[in-house]
């Protein structure tokens, strides 16, 4: 096997990584998801290392000194990380010539040309699922025998292998864990609707939802919900419960890990007898006799898009969902004691200032616990995408710029009756109109009287928040 680091590059101060690097920008709130599209393949290669950077805080000089001793060198990228990964792995290359330097992730695997022409410090970009790409790269064997690669020939010239087949057994995969414990500080990964410290897992990759802003299932992932056994689960959670005491809660990351309720059942009794607080993404139509099942045996909380209070734009982004079906499930989990982080989407398809009005009043009727708001983000790769460009909208050059330099998200999507800029400016908006109610207020300071450290971590995460509306509104 060859000496091989996978590497979260360095970048903006404060980028988080984002889950899975879709919305990868300074948050309201300084978070980090784990790397665990990097541990995943890591986890398949004995000998190997995963360096998370931005979470280490560790400096470009410092990562380069750690990389140049590497033979391999695999970075996750992503569309708004993309150019100073590229322009760190130019550093590298000059510093260490004789490291092979490869890039992975959603912007390389639906652009693969267009990456590697960007820099020729890049000598290969994996497409569709890379694990076992990954795999084979650092085993040494000969790029034109690799499915799934796209690669740089002696002569410069840009070589596309066919397509890696999708993984179907889920099991094939090993936990990733192991390599959390082994390669991160846990302490460092923090979000501030969990408990801390916190662990993210998948138990399956795909999503059977359309949504057409969506990432990972329209590049990646694809759209069949492939899934690990629920034995396959239950022995990771294990391993986590026995091997990393201090963790607190596990969340599982799938888009949709509701989507199939018999499994979902399953997992929650399995997850109850091994006594673990946990959370998890869900849409908002899980039935209350699903939702009872997971609640008593150890769900704290939901992850939930509910992207738009107006059904005319859910229909436009193929959502799959109503607002009164959101409503009834909104106080299912109010009823059961089940917390919801809430997350909205302003400016996509079919947003006017009235229905961006009418999303602020949906989400205070709704009341999560807590929520973020996102900007339309149009993803290369995605059918929002393909819609912007098409419509022309987009800046006149077409670039896309999902953050600014500084690392703040920023409004790529404008309309002739709705500008970026007021999009943008929306966004303060509503987290002001949110969160500046007496009776939220009120349920924050509740909460902080809980205990000392979830009133010191609720005051820094404010400081934080109040710079980021200070920063946003500048």
């Amino acid at each position: 096997m060859k000496h091989t680091l996978f590497l979260q590059a360095p970048s903006f101060d404060g980028f988080d990584g984002g889950a899975g690097s879709r919305y990868q920008a300074k948050r309201e709130i300084r978070s980090f998801w784990y790397p665990t599209w990097l541990a995943q393949p890591a986890a398949l290669v004995p000998g190997s290392r995963v360096l998370d950077a931005p979470a280490d805080g560790v400096s470009v000089e410092a990562t380069l000194d750690i990389a140049a001793q590497h033979e391999l060198v695999i970075i996750h990228t992503s569309t708004p990380s993309f150019p100073t990964d590229a322009l760190f792995a130019e550093k590298l290359k000059a510093r260490a010539p004789r490291v092979v330097i490869g890039m992975v992730g959603a912007k390389v695997a639906v652009d693969a040309h267009n990456s590697l022409a960007a820099s020729e410090a890049i000598d290969f970009v994996c497409r569709e699922e890379f694990d076992f790409t990954c795999r084979e790269i650092a085993e040494g064997r000969a790029f034109a025998d690799i499915k799934g690669l796209s690669y740089r020939l002696p002569d410069g010239s840009i070589e596309h292998n066919e397509a890696r087949p999708i993984l179907e057994n889920m099991d094939e995969l090993p936990f990733v864990a192991p390599v959390y414990k082994r390669d991160l500080k846990i302490d460092n990964y923090f979000i501030g609707y969990l408990k801390h410290p916190y662990v993210s897992i998948y138990t399956g990759r795909g999503c059977r939802s359309r949504c057409t802003f969506c990432l990972w299932p329209q590049t990646v992932g694809g759209h069949r919900y492939r899934v690990r056994s629920v034995e396959n689960v239950l022995a990771e959670v294990k391993w986590i419960r026995d091997n990393m005491p201090e963790v607190k809660e596990i969340m599982f990351d799938d888009d949709t890990f509701t989507d199939f309720k018999p499994r979902v059942e399953e997992i929650a009794r399995g997850l109850g007898k091994l006594g673990v607080t946990w959370s998890c993404n869900a849409k908002a139509n899980v039935p209350y006799a699903t939702l009872k099942i997971m609640k008593e045996n150890g769900l704290r909380l939901l992850l939930v898009g509910y992207e738009s209070g107006d059904d005319q734009i859910l229909l436009n982004i193929k959502k799959g969902l109503r607002t009164d079906i959101a409503r009834r499930f909104a106080d299912d989990c109010r009823k059961l004691g089940i917390k919801v982080h809430g997350t909205f989407i302003l400016g996509l398809p079919g947003e006017t200032k009235e229905t961006i009005e009418k999303t602020i009043r949906y989400a205070k009727e709704i009341n999560p616990h807590t929520i973020q708001v996102s900007l339309a983000a149009p993803y290369p790769g995605t059918t929002l995408y393909n819609q912007a460009v098409e419509n022309g909208w987009l800046a006149e050059n077409k670039v896309i710029n999902l953050v600014s330099k500084e690392g703040v998200q920023l409004a790529a999507i404008g309309y002739p009756h709705l500008s970026r800029e007021e999009i943008y400016h929306d966004l303060e908006r509503f987290y002001k109109r949110f969160y500046f109610r007496p009776s939220k207020i009120w349920e924050i300071v509740r909460e902080m009287l809980t205990s000392w450290e979830m009133m010191t971590r609720r005051l820094r995460e404010g400081v934080e928040f109040f710079r980021f509306l200070r920063a946003h509104e500048a």
